[in-house]
């Protein structure tokens, strides 16, 4: 099976993100405290997997700081929403550089699906011209929950 701990870390990720993606779709917003409850379980995945304050944590930190800063543009754009950027930041804190790079891939790809279904629906429906708001948050959560199944993300179980 698996370590109690770990699967409640996991179980709570999962949770999580399925939680700030519906939340995304209904009100297009995600709640600050559930991306907060997100980046702070972070250290005890840290823990658990046996990641050494150097370089390994140090590591960690400074490339979600990098991919923070990077989306943080873009919501500096108009491109994003904040919620998202804190959520792909939290993301960033659990998952190592190889697999935050397959879940970044992912997520743009399942982002751009959404984008181009709700152009279509818009177009369909012939509904007043406007910018549309895509709920990124659930292309966010998909690209992580996704990442759960790859193997050197969660080699334990």
């Amino acid at each position: 099976m698996g370590d109690p701990f770990a699967l409640f870390l996991i179980g709570a990720f999962a949770l999580l993100l399925v939680s700030a993606g519906v939340e995304d779709v209904r009100t297009r917003e995600i709640a600050n405290w559930k991306n907060a409850i997100l980046a702070l379980l972070a250290p005890a995945w840290w823990w658990f997997n046996g990641m050494g304050v150097w370089p390994d944590m140090v590591v960690q930190i400074g490339v979600a700081l990098l991919v923070f800063a990077f989306f943080f543009a873009a919501f500096c754009l108009g491109q994003m929403g904040g919620g998202d950027v804190k959520l792909i930041g939290a993301l960033a804190l659990w998952l190592p550089p190889q697999p935050l790079l397959w879940m970044l891939v992912v997520m743009s790809l399942l982002g751009g699906a959404l984008t181009l279904l709700l152009l279509a629906d818009h177009w369909f429906r012939r509904t007043e011209r406007g910018q549309i708001e895509v709920p990124y948050g659930v292309a966010i959560a998909l690209a992580g929950l996704l990442t759960l199944n790859e193997p050197i993300f969660n080699q334990f179980l």
